[in-house]
């Protein structure tokens, strides 16, 4: 087993593993930056090391000085969570290099499936159905103009490089497709420093149900259930849920199949997810892979009964899974909402500043994952995330009463600060999203 993890993010993914490792009697370093320095995983954590300045290209985006501060503390593995470094294949192979083992995807597996359009080869070759589109890059605009015509619109146009929302544009007229085509272009090329693109169908009415695989050393590989992340702003998912509510057993398990079959086809290992929509006829499409862990993981969690950071450390450890498939059963219902620090009434402008009160709910399954307390002073460098409020109960009905419970609960006020907790709440009261007639288009068109 390992024995010591570099924890190489902030926040409350941090915290979160911070507390497995805890758990398991290994050591933790927070790796974080200046700004950080006064955070709850630098208190929570065995040990700490400052890694640069604010700006996170200069702390938690600087290679150089994470692969540094492991050494320095004597680290023999280095946990990403999410967002930063996590998905990033060099360095995940730079601290194979250099002697510390990666807590997620093979460099190698990593890249191809970071690459949207060798990863939608690989799933295509393992019989995953996709939405009509180019399998590869598209070379040139005149080339895209021409396959947007032959598959119709409206339809997206993505960036081969991009993920978490990022890089993509809806576009409903050929005579819109030049101007988005060349904009997403140069946004691809200025977030990633990959220009490629692709397109593919898009479908107006549509849910987004993912999901998450174990796969360890040994070539065993096991999904765990569903999860709905339909509602989304701006390709930016807002509440979570698991199971995906009513999606017929035999689809899920149909959609776990295909996951499973696509992650022994790219000789995954680790926890990943696998990203589809479901149109309202329950015909599903692969999107994409996420080599990480994602930020809804919890409440896969919460209705399986595993700690997913645990798993995950097992798995670079080398152990074997030590289950399959018939062991993993879902029990209840769970929600996630999101609680961020925005203002939904200034078009969800971020919101930072000093939080001079700090209530977060607690009670019966009600968990909450977070970095935040009071005298709290929420930086503008980062994502707004403040908490993630996760509820379990035996039914849907009972999860989202609970769920409404817990965030009338929530005090978070303060100079400056304002948060999505009110628009959360309408949100989960909406009859679409109780009827489970939600998708992904739903809160755009509010």
């Amino acid at each position: 087993m390992i024995s010591s993890i570099l924890i190489a993010n902030r926040g409350e993914i941090a915290v979160r593993v911070a507390r497995t490792c805890w758990e398991l009697g290994i050591r933790s370093i927070a790796a974080h930056s200046s700004a950080d320095a006064g955070s709850a995983v630098v208190c929570l954590a065995d040990d700490s090391i400052q890694l640069g300045p604010g700006p996170a290209k200069e702390s938690y985006l600087n290679i150089p000085a994470v692969i540094e501060a492991a050494r320095a503390r004597g680290a023999d593995a280095i946990h990403p969570g999410y967002g930063f470094l996590s998905e990033n294949s060099d360095f995940a192979e730079i601290c194979e290099a250099e002697g510390f083992t990666f807590i997620g995807a093979p460099p190698k597996v990593m890249a191809q499936l970071g690459d949207k359009s060798s990863a939608r080869a690989i799933m295509l070759d393992a019989g995953l159905q996709l939405l009509p589109g180019s399998r590869e890059a598209i070379d040139s605009a005149d080339e895209a103009i021409a396959l947007a015509d032959e598959i119709g619109y409206p339809l997206i146009v993505k960036a081969v490089a991009g993920g978490g929302g990022r890089g993509m544009r809806v576009v409903r007229s050929a005579a819109e497709f030049p101007r988005a085509w060349a904009e997403t272009r140069a946004n691809a090329v200025a977030i990633f420093g990959d220009g490629r693109l692709y397109v593919e169908r898009y479908l107006e009415s549509a849910r987004h149900v993912e999901i998450q695989i174990l796969a360890d050393q040994h070539g065993d590989v096991v999904h765990l259930g569903a999860r709905d992340c339909s509602l989304q702003r701006r390709h930016q998912k807002l509440v979570e849920e698991s199971p995906a509510p009513e999606l017929p057993d035999e689809l899920i398990q149909e959609m776990g199949a295909a996951a499973v079959r696509g992650a022994e086809a790219a000789g995954y290992v680790g926890a990943g997810t696998f990203e589809f929509l479901v149109d309202p006829e329950n015909r599903f499409y692969f999107m994409e892979v996420n080599c990480r862990l994602q930020v809804e993981h919890p409440v896969t969690e919460m209705v399986t009964g595993l700690d997913l950071v645990r798993e995950q450390i097992r798995i670079a450890s080398g152990e074997p899974l030590g289950y399959t498939q018939a062991d993993v059963v879902t029990t209840g219902a769970a929600i996630e909402c999101r609680l961020n620090a925005e203002d939904p009434a200034r078009g969800f402008a971020p919101a930072p500043g000093l939080l001079e009160e700090c209530t977060l709910p607690a009670g019966p399954f009600t968990r909450v994952d977070t970095h935040v307390f009071p005298g709290y002073r929420v930086p503008p460098l980062y994502d707004s995330l403040l908490a993630k409020l996760i509820v379990w109960a035996p039914t849907r009905d009972a999860a989202i009463a609970r769920m409404r419970r817990a965030l009338s609960e929530v005090r978070l006020s303060g100079p400056g600060v304002a948060t999505t907790r009110d628009f959360l709440s309408e949100i989960l009261d909406h009859p679409r999203f109780r009827a489970v007639e939600h998708d992904t288009a739903m809160i755009e068109n509010l």
